[in-house]
């Protein structure tokens, strides 16, 4: 059976496993740290560790291991992601961002406060259904959960543990997917 394509084929396995040469002690901690909180089954690591899409651009890194610091965030992020699976809210998606440093959050045009220099994902793909199963959770249960949802126009989907905040394309909570007309 063939893998399934990649939304983002470059920073695949292959990429990782070569990049990881160079950071395999950096990488055994963080894949330790998930095996000790028994979250290591829900991410692949090198999606986890993906970088800002513009990563060339800016001349940074494909990967980045998370400072220690911030792996309670990854911990968080990923406990969220493991509970929208098993409410089948989420069902197959990829990790396409995860941490970024501010040298390259500014690069790549993040938001002076991002979340993605905290922890943060962007997933893709997902379906309009899985979308409306993602704005529901977040209605409903996303104030408890400390949760950000955003769905960008490229289909992306932004989701952290950083406060219970939602947005769209004009990066204001006006525009997001997750709220009603009379919401908005």
């Amino acid at each position: 059976m063939p893998e399934p394509k990649l939304a983002d084929g470059e920073r695949g396995p292959v990429l990782f496993a070569v990049w990881r040469t160079s950071n395999a002690a950096q990488v055994d901690g963080f894949e330790q740290f998930l095996a000790r909180e028994q979250l290591a089954d829900i991410v692949p690591t090198y999606q986890l560790l993906r970088t800002a899409s513009m990563w060339k651009e800016c001349k940074a890194a494909p990967f980045e291991v998370p400072p220690k610091e911030v792996w309670p965030k990854v911990r968080d992020l990923l406990v969220l992601l493991r509970e929208l699976r098993q409410q089948q809210v989420l069902h197959v998606f990829e990790v396409v961002s995860g941490y970024r440093g501010p040298a390259l959050n500014r690069c790549a045009g993040g938001a002076p406060g991002s979340s993605h220099q905290l922890f943060a994902v962007d997933i893709a793909p997902i379906a309009d259904s899985e979308g409306a199963r993602l704005c529901g959770f977040w209605r409903e249960h996303g104030q408890q959960w400390d949760m950000g949802v955003s769905r960008y126009p490229s289909g992306r989907v932004h989701i952290d543990r950083n406060g219970f905040r939602t947005w769209g394309a004009s990066h204001q909570r006006v525009s997001s997917h997750c709220l009603a007309p009379a919401d908005r």
